[in-house]
Formats: C-alpha cells, structure tokens, sequence
C-alpha cells in the first residue's frame, strides 16, 4: 500500500426528501450563480423547486443554463462576466456530472487572473482561490458531487482535459434520488456503466497490499449488478435507485482509490473518442475497456480473476474466473443497452486509432495508466481493436 492522506471536505445528503435541505447549506448573504444543463430540471420542475428553497435565503440568483454534456469551454467561460456584473460569490450546480463539472470550471475561473484554459492545460498552474460551490445532483454517475475533478471539452481545438484541485471540492452536495426518476433511459445507462468502469480503473490493476480498498470496490460493483437493470428498467424502484446515486458517488470520492496505483487508461482514451466523435463519455469507456485489458491481459488477469470469484461468484483457474468475468461485465453492459465495440457507431472513421493517438500526444503523454504500462504503440492497438471488432 503506498502511503496516503485522505481529506474530503464535502457535506454529502443523500437520499429521498433531501432537496428540501437546500435552505440550510446556502448562506443567507450569498449571492448565487445557479448553474444548470438543459431544459429538463424545468420541465421537471426541480428548478423551480431551488428557487423556492433559496427564495429569502440567498440575496441574489443569477441563472447560468444550457451547460452541455462533456462541457465545452467557449459556453462556459461566458458565466464569468455575469458573475463580475452581479458581484456573485456562490456557485450552485443543478444537474448531472457535466453541470456539476461545469460549476467547478467556473468557481475556479472566476479567481483566476489569467487565460482559464491555461488551468487545463497546465496542470502544475497553482490556484489560490475558488467560489464556493454547491451541488444538487439529478444523475449521479461521475461522483463529481464529492471530488475535486472536472473534465471540460474544447470543441474548436478537439480536445478534453481534466484538472484536480482541491479548492473546488463542493462545499455541500445533495443526492436526492425523486431528482433522478425523469432522466431518460439513456442517461441511467450511461451513469451506471460509468461508476462501474470507474470502479475498475480502481481496482483492476496489480496487488499492491490494500485488501480494504478492494473489499470496498467489489462491494461497489456488487451493488452497481445488483441494482443496475432494475434501476434501469423501472423509474419507481426508489430502493434501486437510492442505493445506484449512493454507489456512483462513493465510485469516485477518493475512498477506494487510497493508496492505491490506479490506471485510468480507458478513461484518457475514452476522453479523446467524446472530443473528436462526440460519444457520451460512458459510451466511449465501454468501447475502450475490454480491448484494453485484453491486449494487457497478462497485467490484468489476476485482479480480474479475482473480480470473478468475488463479484459473480465464478470458479475455476484464473484463466477461466478471468474470462468469466469479463464475460459477466460485457453482458452488464448490453443488458443496459451500451454497445461494447466502436463498430456500433457509424461516425467512427478509418484512422480513429492515429487520430486518439495524435490527440494524446498533442498533451504531452507518451504513456498512460497504471505505472504508464500503455504506451502510444498500445493506445493505437486498443482503439483499432475495437473499431474492428
């Protein structure tokens, strides 16, 4: 286990009724950016339920809508005059992982004096400041609710980069699962493939000694099984659903990662297909997995292996618990309807696997995931892999 600090600041509520707390975690004095995605949680009537809670509360709300899936910078960045015309010094996020990624971008940007994409692009850049934010949010699936990452896309350069810090951890976050029964089908699949596949960059990787950390993953991924079709296919099973928003947040907290060498290869190839074909970022990390740990397989069989004995209850050597398990994951996968090959897309063109690797070189990185075991020549393989299923 390598040595770890583990701090997260953040007041989570979950479950049903939760909403209604909202009053209680934003200051009387704050003057407040509402931040939101699409018209949905209007239609739903979530909005107006914030405004009501925060009415005589919060001396001021500005709204800042339409912040897209995969956020994309040029929108973003058109909060920040609004919030030096109003003086605002809060952030609210209503929406999904994107909203909430969103929100971090912007708290960050807003106290930062110089060009706010730099704050993506170099990642030794040190902040001094942020707004404080908050977060309610209608589809848990990244855990942006509770850590400090964002991901924010810019379209014009055909790029999608993250950051880490820790001045934008949400001061509060609610998870109040009524705010998830109106999301479409799509976005449920896509929320539950996501915690599952950040569970794995967690926890398919080498033995490192952290027997707690994977208890807490299988029992992440244990969950996600058991309540994902459930969830999926029925909007009114609040028991599934409570406990899918729980296991997506706790996914990406920091808890199972601690102390852990981690990979996230999937996860920076998968970032490069949503930039240049606009696929939902938990449909590019289902396209990008299992070509990954086939090609990787003498690293990965072990741990996966282990995923099958514990997980889905598989027998047999490692070699044959392995590939059960892989089997079992591809199957959760489909039954969610998320195509597991980049054959299923027709905008996928020839080159894709030299256009991903030329967007990863255009970072700097000439190796990704754990102890940079995938170098450019194995990015290549993986995505034409895929594309050729």
């Amino acid at each position: 286990m390598k040595p770890f600090l583990l701090y997260n600041p953040v007041r989570l509520r979950v479950g049903y009724g939760q909403l209604d707390a909202l009053s209680k975690e934003i200051p009387a004095s704050a003057r407040v950016l509402l931040v939101y995605g699409g018209g949905s949680v209007r239609r739903n009537g979530t909005l107006e339920r914030v405004h009501a809670l925060l009415k005589g509360r919060a001396e001021t709300v500005v709204e800042f809508g339409g912040v897209q899936p995969n956020p994309e910078y040029a929108q973003l960045i058109e909060a920040l005059p609004l919030i030096r015309e109003h003086a605002l010094d809060y952030v609210l996020a209503v929406g999904g992982g994107s909203v909430a990624d969103g929100a971090k971008f912007i708290a960050l940007a807003a106290e930062y004096e110089g060009e706010p994409w730099d704050l993506l692009e170099d990642p030794s850049i040190r902040t001094t400041a942020a707004l404080p934010l908050g977060t309610v949010m209608t589809l848990p699936a990244t855990g942006s609710e509770m850590n400090p990452i964002f991901v924010v896309s810019h379209r014009a350069q055909g790029r999608k980069l993250s950051r880490f810090d820790a001045l934008v951890y949400p001061v509060f976050s609610i998870v109040d699962p009524e705010l998830t029964e109106t999301v479409p089908q799509r976005q449920i699949a896509n929320g539950l493939v996501d915690a599952f596949i950040h569970t794995t960059e967690q926890y398919i990787v080498e033995d490192q000694h952290t027997p707690l950390q994977a208890r807490f993953s299988e029992g992440i991924l244990q969950t996600l099984l058991e309540v994902g079709e459930r969830t999926y296919r029925d909007p009114k099973d609040r028991e599934a659903r409570a406990a899918f928003c729980y296991a997506a947040t706790m996914a990406l907290n920091g808890m199972i990662g601690a102390g852990v060498v981690q990979d996230w290869s999937t996860h920076n190839i998968g970032h490069e297909l949503t930039a240049l074909y606009g696929l939902d970022h938990a449909r590019s990390l289902a396209v990008t997995i299992f070509d990954n740990f086939e090609l990787r397989w003498e690293q990965k069989r072990p741990r996966l292996a282990q995923m099958g004995r514990r997980v889905f209850g598989l027998e047999g050597d490692d070699e044959t618990a392995a590939r059960g398990a892989l089997e079992q994951m591809r199957a959760f996968f489909e039954s969610l309807d998320v195509p597991t090959s980049l054959t299923a897309y027709d905008n996928i063109d020839d080159d894709v696997a030299d256009r991903v690797v030329r967007a990863i070189e255009l970072r700097g990185k000439n190796a990704l995931g754990e102890n940079e075991s995938v170098d450019l020549a194995l990015v290549r393989k993986i995505v034409a892999r895929s594309a050729e299923a």
